[in-house]
């Protein structure tokens, strides 16, 4: 596998839990994956890299469009996970497909895959994507530098806290110019678990087989970090450079959002799209 440079995201510039000691109970971890153009291949964590697909395998196709085939949008070994997603029993590999054409009331339509990786033979190359894709649905092939870090909620602090919090808020912003929304609270970009990155109001999906809230498994966002959060969120070796991501451009720069079950037999998923 490659051997990545580790990216190191920067302190929070201010005590979160010090100055709003109200988020504390609400800490959550992500794994920020820090995708960057390169080579990956299948032996290799990846945002639309190859995967280790085996060839006995049919190659996902997309339900809506005739059987136009799907296009690989992450793959994640459980080492790169950092622990932080429980991976299923005899599972070692997470793989993430979906249709990058239009859809009727969907953004894209994807697949999760979980499986074991020793029992990968032969491999299947991926066809080629459909031509009539939109741009930015299909991200560039990028190696990952997974990172652990802690996230406080965003969009997804409860109205009425946020209004308690709201004026203090305001005032550490003026007193200091950090913002806790882009600054403080959750981590932008392509990443597991934590909070998802949201562009606007939260639209958590409940399972549809036990009526319970899902887990936030993946983001897939179109930047790394806006205008307003690079200041505070760019990892310390990125700074001052030019770098290539994964290019991609969803909707008006917003996210995809994978959510799972983790009770439910088969961990069924959902998605969800928004923009800003």
């Amino acid at each position: 596998m490659l051997s990545a440079v580790p990216r190191h995201t920067p302190p929070r510039p201010l005590d979160v839990e010090q100055v709003f000691p109200e988020v504390a109970a609400l800490r959550r971890q992500s794994v920020r994956l820090h995708p960057r153009a390169g080579s990956p291949t299948s032996r290799d964590s990846s945002v639309g890299g190859p995967l280790l697909w085996p060839e006995q395998d049919p190659w996902p196709a997309c339900p809506e469009h005739r059987g136009s085939r799907m296009v690989p949008i992450l793959q994640l070994y459980a080492d790169d996970a950092l622990g932080l997603v429980p991976f299923p029993s005899g599972r070692d590999l997470l793989q993430v497909l979906w249709c990058p054409l239009e859809h009727d009331g969907r953004w894209v339509i994807p697949e999760v895959h979980w499986r074991d990786a020793k029992e990968v033979e032969s491999i299947c190359e991926a066809p080629p994507a459909p031509t009539e894709a939109r741009f930015g649905r299909i991200p560039k092939p990028c190696v990952v530098h997974p990172e652990l870090v802690t996230e406080y909620p965003s969009w997804d602090l409860d109205d009425a806290l946020w209004d308690v919090l709201e004026p203090r808020f305001e005032q550490v912003e003026a007193e200091t110019g950090w913002d806790y929304q882009s600054h403080l609270s959750t981590a932008p970009g392509t990443k597991l678990g934590g909070y998802p990155g949201w562009c606007q109001g939260p639209q958590w999906p409940d399972c549809s087989g036990c009526g319970k809230p899902m887990d936030h498994l993946l983001t897939v966002e179109s930047t790394e970090a806006d205008a307003a959060s690079w200041l505070a969120w760019t990892p310390i070796e990125d700074r001052g450079i030019e770098y290539e991501h994964a290019d991609l451009r969803l909707g008006d720069m917003g996210g995809v959002y994978l959510f799972e079950c983790r009770t439910c037999p088969g961990r069924p998923y959902k998605d969800c799209f928004d923009g800003s």
